[in-house]
């Protein structure tokens, strides 16, 4: 029986370090995300060992990115001693279940400068970046 791999087909080391992270989907000029955990020295490309939500960085019609979360599953992995890539960090403390994270506040803060100074932002999405 062979599994997808968002299923978790990713072997499991019990005491080896695991990371919350991005993997990159889509193409060219279209990513899409899954927000996974693994095995923390693993390309993004290798198997994970579970797959704990996604993430759209491009807007739809009504301006929104859209993402999606199992934060029973990230709690149970951050309690077992999983570390999270700044990107995730990120993305989880504007989702209210971290605080917000640093960077976020900085990229705000040089998204006000440009606008004052009559600049167009680059409209980076600053997760994603």
């Amino acid at each position: 029986m062979s599994l997808t791999p968002a299923s978790g087909i990713g072997r499991y080391y019990k005491h080896s370090a695991k990371i919350i992270r991005f993997v990159r989907l889509g193409c060219t000029n279209r990513p899409f995300y899954h927000i996974v955990v693994m095995e923390r020295r693993k390309n993004q490309h290798q198997p994970v060992i579970e797959q704990v939500g996604t993430y759209d960085p491009m807007p739809n019609v009504q301006k929104e990115r859209l993402v999606s979360f199992n934060f029973e599953r990230i709690r149970y992995w951050l309690g077992r001693g999983a570390h999270l890539s700044t990107p995730a960090a990120e993305l989880l403390g504007i989702a209210g279940f971290l605080p917000i994270h640093p960077r976020t506040y900085m990229t705000a803060w040089r998204n006000r400068q440009k606008v004052g100074r009559g600049e167009e932002t680059d409209g980076k999405d600053p997760v994603a970046a």
